[in-house]
């Protein structure tokens, strides 16, 4: 029988210096991954890269960390294979990339779209690819999209409507990276109490996030909080791997499919 457990494992977080993609990559350490390797965008936060590196190895997993501009096929590429030159092949392949931008759809210019078109889709649109090509056998891979997609509502055409491909995406990758085993799922929490959220908000549209969810009262902030989404990451990539091909929304109610 397929060993599904996270122990001994080695795992790519694109995305894993901080936030969401920072405590995702604790976890998996703490669960007993062998080695993981975290992807960060800027040189603004290396500092947070180096602490999570740190936090890794204290664990005693090995841990590596790559800077790297995603939005090329290349550079995603090369991420790919500098992973695999510091710690190996990876079993699990996870990315939080991500960029938001609230906007009425008459104001949004050809460049925020060229922008967000190439944060949100192109980017995770090539490390699948690139996952597909490199995971081993019996791998997961999961993308974080949004719960926007499931809502209906102004101001997110770009930021929603760039992470919507994804969900195909999934689906198409699951199909057919199947035969080697491998799942392949999307996760879209709702609005996360991170940096992420709050600049693309109005006060007005924070006091009203904090109460959409049916289980707002329920959280820190009424926000979804990034420790209540970890532990859907960690199922999917391990005893979760039956489900594959699907894009969840985990939100406490915030939109739903």
């Amino acid at each position: 029988m397929t060993d599904h457990s996270i122990k001994g494992k080695t795992v790519l977080i694109a995305g894993g210096a901080k936030n969401l993609g920072g405590l995702i990559a604790r976890d998996l350490a703490g669960q007993g991954a062998k080695a993981v390797a975290i992807h960060y965008n800027t040189s603004a936060t290396k500092p947070a890269a180096d602490e999570t590196v740190a936090a890794i190895k204290a664990t005693g997993a090995q841990a590596a960390a790559f800077q790297a501009d995603l939005t090329t096929a290349g550079a995603v590429e090369k991420l790919f294979a500098d992973t695999i030159a510091a710690i190996g092949k990876p079993d699990i392949a996870i990315n939080t990339v991500g960029k938001v931008l609230k906007k009425p759809f008459v104001e949004i210019t050809e460049a925020e779209y060229d922008d967000m078109t190439a944060v949100n889709s192109k980017s995770a649109f090539f490390f699948l690819k690139e996952a597909g090509k490199h995971v081993n056998d019996n791998g997961k891979i999961c993308t974080l999209v949004t719960s926007l997609l499931g809502a209906y509502t102004p101001f997110y055409a770009a930021y929603a409507g760039t992470k919507a491909p994804v969900e195909h995406f999934t689906r198409a990758a699951s199909k057919e990276f199947g035969e080697r085993g491998i799942s392949v799922t999307a996760i879209g929490p709702g609005p996360m109490d991170t940096p992420f959220f709050y600049p693309a908000e109005g006060a007005d549209a924070v006091a009203y996030h904090k109460t959409a969810a049916a289980l707002s009262r329920f959280t820190r902030t009424g926000l979804t909080d990034i420790e209540d989404i970890v532990p859907f990451i960690r199922f999917l990539v391990s005893d979760g791997w039956w489900m594959t091909g699907q894009t969840i929304l985990v939100n406490g109610g915030y939109t739903t499919k």
